[in-house]
């Protein structure tokens, strides 16, 4: 069975709107082969959703668009998440720098975890971060978003829960 076959939809998407949506990131990012990457990532996305996603759309191009600007907007975070990874490494001492093999590593973890932190509220992943990061006790998390302790107890217990979950899942 080919991936075109798990959904009776997809395939005509395919077929009538892979020249569209590749113009139209070509012309977004001015890179053909980076709107080449990103159609195959639009479309990936669309193959592992489920198949009534794809049934009956009223505006294709409209709802591939929409789709491909997420692609896009993920595509960008990683790029910046590298960039930043990247500098972090450049400012280390030759003799700690990692392999290339543990760089790939830990770049794709990085990427996890960042995925992992977009699918809290905001407030939830601000709390976590100053907790994580910063070391700040509740009170102190409190103070800075202008919540309650209750409310960093519950954006802390609801991050928490989302990590283990997240950990269990990979």
């Amino acid at each position: 069975m080919s991936p075109l076959d798990i959904s009776p939809h997809l395939g005509p998407l395919y077929r009538d709107h892979h020249r569209f949506l590749h113009g139209w990131l070509r012309r977004k990012l001015g890179c053909s082969f980076e709107a080449a990457d990103l159609t195959h990532d639009t479309f990936l996305r669309l193959l592992m959703a489920p198949p009534e996603r794809c049934a009956d759309i009223a505006k294709p191009r409209s709802f591939l668009t929409t789709i491909a600007r997420r692609v896009m907007v993920d595509h960008f975070r990683r790029q910046a998440l590298e960039r930043a990874y990247l500098d972090v490494l450049a400012q280390q001492p030759e003799a700690l720098a990692p392999s290339p093999e543990e760089r790939a590593l830990l770049l794709e973890t990085l990427i996890e975890i960042d995925a992992m932190l977009d699918r809290l509220n905001p407030k939830a992943r601000q709390a976590f971060l100053l907790s994580q990061l910063e070391g700040l006790s509740y009170a102190d998390i409190a103070l800075r978003l202008d919540v309650s302790v209750s409310s960093v107890k519950k954006y802390m217990a609801k991050a928490i829960e989302h990590c283990l979950l997240f950990q269990h899942e990979h």
